[in-house]
């Protein structure tokens, strides 16, 4: 990713809030073949499930598009949309007593119930206007001939690092069908949430996904994968084409699914010099953004570098239609050197979120001041940190919730001075 978020009085997830009901008790969770009607347990073929059948996917905007989406187009909003990166996790105290029940991560992120039931703790407790599906970019590995484990201490593990031609022959396209546990999620949390808030959907970016299938895992240096830029460049070329295809396709999954709009997440493209980046990283997003425009072009696409204060102007050029900032830029400085003419995401310092509530309020409007009135996403410039406090998560939500763009003294803004 704000919210004067009215009564929940419409059909969908309203209906279940105000009755106390479950996301398990949907129709559609039923339908789908999860659960069969008075049954408990999780079917282990669930049937497939026609997306056109709960909505129409890449449809054209409309005047009952949730806030997010709104503003992810610049469309005027009477108050800037927010939601968290990571506002499903382990600040939570219910998502910590679920990952006691459940301590596999890739069970939590690959299981339908788990990850629907995550996704809304959330949204049930906090009423953001994103829903960003619990999921993670190297999810669809496994779907185009990359495996991998995630390990209590070391993370994420490529149990086969690609580095050489021969490495390549692993890959394959990507299947889509090992990864129906995404789409049915995004399809019930669509039915779920309604258009109460937009749909959140994401992907790593090809040069971020290549850093843990060539380094084998996190890594401080990207030594290996550098390196390779030099060494072996038409390996590493060939296989990030490879990504960028699969990595669209997934995209257009996703937003078929349900999702309303996609974040591309090139968490280490800021560990790039900006020139190697033009490189390395953007001809690939290029690709990608390139086919999400031709196929769903209603579909609003937010890029996140982290690290990105060198990048801004080339992350312009990618056609995305917004710009995620981290916390290390000034959102003034980044309005001005973005323009108007495209959507801001941020930038909330995470940690700011350790403050007293009065510093956090202050900060929050003077972020929303600076970005301006119009295609600004309220967030954080990174992830909620564990150990955030739930109370000021809260917060950050209700303050985003009290301004009204309509009232002069919210309406006035350095970014509004802005020429494009």
């Amino acid at each position: 990713m704000a919210m004067v978020f009215s009564p929940l009085t419409s059909s969908g997830c309203s209906s279940y809030c105000n009755l106390g009901l479950s996301w398990k008790s949907s129709s559609l969770f039923v339908e789908l073949g999860f659960l069969s009607n008075g049954s408990k347990g999780v079917s282990a073929k669930p049937a497939k499930l026609n997306a056109s059948k709960v909505f129409r996917a890449c449809a054209s905007s409309s005047s009952s598009d949730p806030l997010l989406v709104k503003a992810a187009r610049r469309e005027q909003v009477s108050r800037p949309p927010a939601w968290m990166m990571r506002q499903a996790g382990r600040y939570m105290a219910v998502y910590r007593k679920l990952a006691e029940k459940h301590p596999s991560f890739r069970e939590r992120s690959e299981t339908t119930d788990l990850i629907v039931e995550i996704s809304l703790q959330p949204w049930e407790a906090f009423h953001p206007d994103g829903v960003i599906i619990f999921s993670d970019i190297l999810t669809p590995l496994p779907a185009f001939g990359v495996q991998f484990d995630i390990e209590d201490v070391r993370g994420p593990v490529i149990q086969s690092p690609i580095r050489s031609e021969e490495g390549l022959k692993s890959l394959h396209s990507i299947d889509l069908e090992k990864l129906q546990f995404v789409g049915d999620s995004l399809r019930i949390l669509r039915k779920e949430v309604g258009e109460q808030a937009a749909i959140l959907g994401f992907v790593g970016a090809p040069w971020t996904i290549a850093t843990y299938i060539v380094e084998g895992g996190t890594t401080r240096t990207y030594t290996k994968i550098k390196d390779m830029c030099h060494t072996a460049p038409h390996v590493l070329r060939a296989l990030l084409s490879h990504l960028s295809k699969a990595i669209a396709e997934y995209i257009v999954y996703q937003v078929e699914s349900g999702a309303h709009c996609i974040q591309i997440f090139d968490s280490w493209g800021g560990q790039l010099p900006p020139h190697m980046w033009d490189c390395w990283s953007k001809p690939y997003i290029d690709e990608i953004v390139g086919v999400i425009k031709r196929k769903c072009p209603q579909t609003p696409l937010v890029l996140y570098i982290n690290g990105n204060g060198g990048l801004l102007e080339r992350m312009k050029t990618t056609g995305v239609d917004v710009i995620g900032l981290d916390w290390t830029v000034d959102m003034a400085d980044g309005r001005r050197r973005l323009g108007t003419d495209i959507g801001i995401q941020g930038n909330v310092d995470p940690a700011t979120l350790f403050c007293p509530l009065p510093a956090l309020t202050d900060e929050i409007k003077r972020v929303v001041k600076s970005a301006g009135t119009s295609g600004h996403i309220l967030n954080l410039g990174h992830g909620v940190l564990v150990g955030t406090p739930e109370e000021a998560v809260a917060h950050f939500f209700d303050v985003a919730k009290s301004f009204d763009f309509d009232k002069v003294e919210d309406h006035v803004s350095e970014a509004d001075k802005v020429v494009a």
